[in-house]
């Protein structure tokens, strides 16, 4: 596996702030992750604001925009350097000579510059360890041993039986060969064997790849080809589909595929085929409990990869570490109130952001996983009832299928259940319809770069007081950013200064902050452009209201310019949902020669209704400037990804093909 890593003001921030200086290293690509390998010896490349000069043993104090790390030493030692962003380093020490003054601990790695004055400090192993959520599941075998970790149907295991499974199966992984830094992928929906792979493969020092299960076979074995996958475990539902990628790298690329994992359920699947290498369970079995597992030895270690869900092009690799998801997982946690020992339905895909942190974020509360195959309306009632469910995510076509499910699906809910939606703007009308139906919803914002969730609209209780539609539309704000994040701003893409706050004012969202993604994988220019200026550029529109909360008006290829004026696409969408028929509506431009662009609206009806584009249009006049109402209404199902984003690239082109109306 070939990593990019990038550390920098963007994606680290120490956590006091009087720090003087930061190290920013741009690069270091490596394989075998901290391996003994050494690069290809070449000048150190010491680039900064003043003097971009070279030089191969230079003081690396002060502010520096970029640190091209010395090669000619072993890629461990290069990468602590690299990863050491909070710390001082002196190459005059480095990497033996002890600095006068303070302590430090192994591999030349000094300590602050703040210690020189204080006599008597020391890192090491009594209070320091590198963060890993790994730890979470450790923690809680021993708090909640007996208490129910995962429900699926009538399969039931405690915390401790979770522990040692993940034990067994990480050291299964190692027996197979897995070494630290391998890619260990899976193609699987929310079974317990997906929950205990997050767990199992760090355990191992490999890292997680989660594929979409909806890709095709074309795209499958381009992401195992990427990501360099060693093993992919595969649920029995998803066979066709993993056999024909696996077909197309050894036809194709001539290349050997990975090790084929068959997750099956015996009641339902046939295991006699022989298309796999081995089966899941009995693998599992082969493996030692007392197994010692491989902690990372640097919290910045990858811990998975996630590709972006190809809402505009080819996904990318998203690239968390140990330190990110930790970080992440308890934030979530946080926004989403969860005390200790919730119940939590599983309605979010774990392949998403590593079910955005919260297959980590459950075990840190000792919590109970309720595991889904495929989500429908009845059975997030029918769970809700059986499992006394307390919380649960998912994006707002989630909520749309509850709020419109029949009413033979609906069962009256036995208490409030908090509902985390993000992932697209919700209509604050499916939020005022779950609120009447019982669910208590947050309204988070985040991108796979920033590990899911990172934003949130922190309710204030004076809110309460307002009208139900009222409160609705404060809630489909995304808020200000949670408290792992150290920063979001809506700013000017070209001069980076921040917009004023007036509600009105579009710019950009970006991020700074300890749980911003490391990088790209193999995609160093990606990265850099990512982290442009500082800060990671989300692509995402946004106006900030008077109390500095954000509100997402579009992604920046959505919106649309008619006639010299900018068109909110969201804003369209959300007063067509006012529509008594309209069950889905998206928005995107259609070529105009005359305007330029002008909307059109593609929309799904509501079972049983019958209109047609005249009055959807019309609706749209009545309730919308003229400039802003849709000229062309397609009825159809919209394309999605399944993390329930529209896929407007398909879309648009489809508006593009009308051509022009004028």
């Amino acid at each position: 596996m070939e990593v990019t890593s990038l550390v920098c003001f963007t994606n680290f921030t120490p956590v006091s702030s009087s720090l003087p200086s930061l190290l920013c290293p741009q690069n270091i690509t490596h394989r075998g992750l901290l391996s003994s390998t050494t690069v290809n010896p070449q000048r150190c490349k010491i680039a900064t604001s003043a003097t971009k000069s070279f030089c191969p043993r230079a003081s690396l104090r002060g502010n520096l925009e970029a640190v091209r790390v010395p090669t000619s030493v072993p890629v461990r030692v290069a990468h602590e350097l690299l990863l050491a962003g909070h710390r001082y380093l002196d190459a005059r020490h480095y990497p033996t000579q002890a600095s006068r003054g303070f302590s430090r601990f192994g591999g030349g790695d000094l300590l602050p510059e703040s210690w020189k004055s204080m006599e008597g400090l020391v890192r090491c192993s009594a209070n320091y360890v590198p963060l890993s959520p790994v730890s979470f599941l450790e923690r809680t075998a021993k708090v909640y041993r007996d208490r129910t970790s995962v429900v699926y149907g009538s399969l039931k295991y405690t915390w401790s039986q979770t522990h040692q499974r993940c034990l067994k199966l990480a050291s299964a992984l190692t027996q197979l060969g897995i070494c630290r830094g391998d890619v260990v992928a899976t193609l699987a929906p929310n079974v317990p064997a997906m929950y205990e792979l997050h767990f199992a493969v760090p355990m191992a020092g490999a890292v997680l790849c989660t594929l979409n299960t909806r890709h095709d076979s074309a795209m499958v074995s381009a992401l195992l080809q990427h990501s360099e996958a060693k093993i992919v475990f595969v649920d029995y539902q998803f066979l066709p589909l993993a056999l024909g990628a696996l077909d197309l790298i050894v036809n194709q690329s001539q290349s050997k595929p990975p090790i084929l994992v068959l997750i099956a359920e015996s009641d339902e699947s046939d295991s006699s085929t022989g298309d796999y290498n081995h089966e899941y369970e009995t693998l599992l079995q082969t493996g030692d409990s007392g197994f010692e597992i491989r902690k990372p030895e640097n919290e910045w270690d990858p811990i998975s990869v996630n590709y972006t869900s190809g809402t505009t092009s080819q996904p990318k690799g998203v690239v968390y570490s140990h330190r990110g998801a930790y970080l992440n997982a308890l934030a979530t946690v946080s926004l989403h109130e969860m005390g200790a020992m919730p119940v939590y339905l599983w309605t979010v895909p774990m392949f998403h952001c590593n079910g955005w942190c919260l297959t980590w974020g459950v075990a840190a509360q000792g919590g109970t996983n309720i595991c889904f195959r495929s989500v429908t309306a009845k059975g997030v009632f029918e769970s809700i009832d059986l499992h006394n469910v307390t919380h649960m995510s998912g994006a707002p076509t989630i909520l749309n299928m509850i709020v419109n499910s029949p009413v033979s699906d609906q069962k009256p809910l036995p208490h409030k259940v908090d509902v985390m939606t993000g992932g697209a703007p919700p209509p604050p009308q499916i939020l005022q319809k779950m609120e009447e139906f019982g669910f208590r919803v947050s309204h988070l914002y985040g991108l796979t770069e920033t590990h899911g969730p990172g934003t949130y609209c922190a309710w204030k209780p004076e809110w309460d007081a307002l009208p139900l539609e009222e409160r609705s539309r404060m809630k489909a704000r995304q808020g200000m950013q949670h408290i792992a994040l150290e920063e979001v701003d809506i700013k000017d893409p070209i001069t980076m200064e921040s917009v004023p706050a007036d509600g009105k004012t579009m710019g950009e969202i970006m991020f700074r902050g300890n749980t911003v993604m490391s990088g790209y994988l193999k995609d160093f220019e990606a990265t850099e452009e990512a982290f442009r200026g500082g800060w990671f550029r989300s692509g995402d529109l946004a106006v900030k209201h008077p109390d500095g909360y954000m509100e997402v008006k579009d992604r920046s290829k959505d919106i649309i310019i008619s006639g010299g004026e900018n068109i909110s696409t969201v804003e369209v969408e959300t007063v067509l949902f006012n529509h008594p028929a309209i069950l889905e509506v998206a928005v995107v431009a259609r070529p105009d020669n005359h305007w330029g662009q002008t909307p059109c609206a593609f929309v799904k009806l509501k079972e049983g209704f019958d209109v047609d584009a005249q009055e959807i249009i019309k609706f749209s006049r009545d309730h919308l400037p003229h400039y802003m109402a849709p000229r062309t209404v397609i009825f159809e199902d919209l394309p999605r990804t399944s993390t329930g984003k529209v896929q407007k690239f398909i879309l648009r082109d489809k508006a593009k093909a009308l051509g022009s109306l004028s």
